[in-house]
C-alpha cells in the first residue's frame, strides 16, 4: 500500500481522481437519455460530449482540489477535514466547469453537467473513504507503528510528545526520552538514557524519527547529536526553543543569499489571502441585499425606540496592530460607557468583565440584537472594506491589547472577524481578552475549510442564544 504522505501517493490521487472526473462524465452522459421522462427536463437526443471536454474538466477538477490542499495529507489527518477539504473544493470545481462550459460547449445539458458533478463528488469521496478504512483495518491487524524517540525531556519536548501521542489514531507512538539530565532520569519513567545513547535507542526501539527539543544553554550539544545520527536511516527534527519569539511562526527565508530564520512570517500566505477575501466578498456580496433590509428595519426600530445614533462606533486595533472604526448597531442607552460602576465588572480574580448578563445599560430592542447577534451586521460595510474579515479573532479594544503579553499578540497575525473559533466555542461565557487560546488555534490552524465550518457553526450558536448577552 502506498505511504500516505508520499508523494507517490499525492500522484496517485491525483492520477486516479482525473481518472474518476472522467469515468463520471461518461456515466452521466449515459444515463441523461433515460432522465427524458422526468418532468421539467428536456427531451434530448443521445448526443456524445465532445472529447476535449474530458481531460478538461479532469485537469480542472484536479488543479482545484490541489490549490485548496485537498491532496495536502499532512493537513487532513482527520477524516473530516479532508471530506470538508474535498467539498468545498468540488464547490468551486462545479461552478468554474459550469463557467468554462458557457465559454465552449454551451450546447452540454445542465442536467447531464448536474449530474456528472455529483457523481464525480460521490467518487472522489468513496475512494477515499475505503483507503481510510483499508488504512485502519491495517493499522488493526498489527501493521508496524511509526515510532518518535525526543531528545530532551524538558516542558518543549514534553509539549512534543504530548501533540504526537494526540495523534495515536495515524498509528505513530513516541518511544521515550532522551536527556543528560541525571535527576530526571530517578523521576521520569520514559527517559531511555542521555544524548550519548541516541544510536543504541534508535537500534533498540527500530525508531523512523528523532526530534530534537532542546533548551537554548543545551544547543552546542545538537552538532554532536546530528553528525552521530547522519549513519542511521531516521529523519531528524529540530523544534528550536526560540520559536516562541514568533508572532505566528517562523520560516526559512534568503535574506541577500544567507539563509536565516524570519520569526515575523505572515500567517497567511499570499494564495490563501487572497482565497480568503474573495470568499468574504463572494458570502457578503450574495448576502448584501436581504442584509440592507434587515439592517434598515432594525434602524427603524432603533429610531422609534428612542433618542441616540442608531449605529454604535468604537476604535478596534485590526490585523497587525491597525486601527480602524467598528461599527455595530446600538444596543444600550445613550452615554452608557461614562454611566458610574456599569462599565465592567471585576471577577474572582480580578480581571475586568466587560459583558454580564442583565445589563442595566441594555435596551429593549438592544438586547434581542445581542441574543440573536443581529447587532453586529454592520460590520458588513467593515468587511468590504477589508477591515475585517467573516471569520477570524474578533478585533479588540486598544486599551486592552496595551496590556496583553506578547504571545498574545499573535492573534493579530490574521484579519480578524465577525465571527471566530473563540465565539462558536463559547461566546460571551468566555470573555475573548481571557481566551486568547482559541483566536491562536484559529491562527495556527487556518483554512478556508475552518472558516466554512466556522460559519456553519455559528448559525447553530446564534440559533441557541447561549452565551450571547
Amino acid at each position: 500500500m502506498l505511504r500516505r504522505f508520499s508523494a507517490d501517493f499525492i500522484l496517485f490521487s491525483m492520477g486516479l481522481d482525473a481518472i474518476l472526473i472522467v469515468f463520471a462524465l461518461g456515466i452521466a452522459m449515459t444515463v441523461r437519455p433515460f432522465l427524458n421522462t422526468i418532468p421539467y427536463v428536456a427531451d434530448m437526443p443521445l448526443r456524445a460530449v465532445p472529447l476535449p471536454l474530458y481531460p478538461l474538466l479532469a485537469l480542472l477538477w484536479v488543479v482545484i482540489i490541489h490549490l485548496l490542499s485537498g491532496y495536502n495529507n499532512r493537513r487532513n489527518l482527520f477524516v473530516t477535514q479532508e471530506l470538508t477539504a474535498l467539498t468545498i473544493a468540488a464547490i468551486l470545481a462545479t461552478i468554474t466547469s459550469a463557467g468554462a462550459l458557457y465559454l465552449t460547449y454551451r450546447e452540454v445539458s445542465r442536467v447531464l453537467f448536474l449530474m456528472f458533478a455529483f457523481i464525480a463528488y460521490i467518487f472522489l469521496i468513496s475512494w477515499r473513504l475505503v483507503y481510510r478504512l483499508s488504512w485502519k483495518l491495517k493499522i488493526a491487524q498489527g501493521a508496524e507503528a511509526k515510532r518518535v524517540l525526543v531528545v530532551g525531556a524538558g516542558p518543549v519536548g514534553k509539549l512534543v510528545a504530548e501533540q504526537i501521542q494526540s495523534f495515536a489514531h495515524l498509528n505513530i507512538s513516541v518511544v521515550g526520552f532522551l536527556d543528560d539530565d541525571r535527576k530526571k532520569h530517578d523521576v521520569e519513567t520514559h527517559i531511555l538514557g542521555a544524548l550519548s545513547d541516541a544510536k543504541r535507542a534508535i537500534s533498540k526501539y527500530n525508531v523512523n524519527d528523532v526530534v530534537i527539543a532542546l533548551p537554548p544553554r543545551a544547543y552546542e550539544k545538537i552538532n554532536d547529536v546530528v553528525a552521530e545520527l547522519h549513519s542511521l536511516p531516521v529523519k531528524v527534527w529540530v523544534i528550536p526553543d526560540y520559536f516562541h519569539l514568533a508572532l505566528h511562526k517562523a520560516t526559512i527565508e534568503d535574506f541577500l543569499g544567507i539563509p536565516m530564520l524570519d520569526l515575523r512570517a505572515p500567517a497567511l500566505t499570499d494564495e490563501q489571502r487572497m482565497i480568503k477575501r474573495i470568499f468574504d466578498l463572494a458570502i457578503t456580496l450574495t448576502f448584501l441585499p436581504p442584509t440592507l433590509f434587515l439592517m434598515g428595519v432594525i434602524a427603524l426600530c432603533l429610531k422609534l425606540e428612542g433618542k441616540g445614533p442608531v449605529l454604535f462606533i468604537q476604535q478596534r486595533v485590526g490585523e497587525n496592530g491597525r486601527l480602524f472604526n467598528m461599527y455595530k448597531f446600538r444596543t444600550m442607552i445613550p452615554g452608557a460607557e461614562n454611566l458610574p460602576n456599569a462599565v465592567g465588572k471585576i471577577d474572582a480574580q480580578g480581571r475586568v468583565i466587560h459583558k454580564t448578563a442583565n445589563d442595566p445599560r441594555v435596551t429593549r430592542i438592544g438586547r434581542l440584537l445581542r441574543r440573536t447577534s443581529m447587532d453586529e451586521l454592520p460590520q458588513i460595510f467593515n468587511i468590504l472594506k477589508g477591515e475585517m474579515s467573516l471569520v477570524g479573532p474578533r478585533p479588540e479594544l486598544p486599551d486592552l491589547v496595551e496590556k496583553y503579553e506578547i504571545w498574545q499578540r499573535k492573534r493579530f497575525a490574521v484579519p480578524q472577524g465577525m465571527t471566530g473559533w473563540w465565539q462558536v466555542n463559547g461566546r460571551s461565557d468566555k470573555p475573548m481578552h481571557l481566551h486568547t487560546e482559541d483566536d491562536l488555534y484559529y491562527v495556527q490552524n487556518y483554512s478556508l475549510s475552518l472558516d466554512l465550518y466556522i460559519l456553519c457553526k455559528t448559525a447553530w450558536v446564534v440559533l441557541r442564544g447561549k452565551g450571547a448577552y
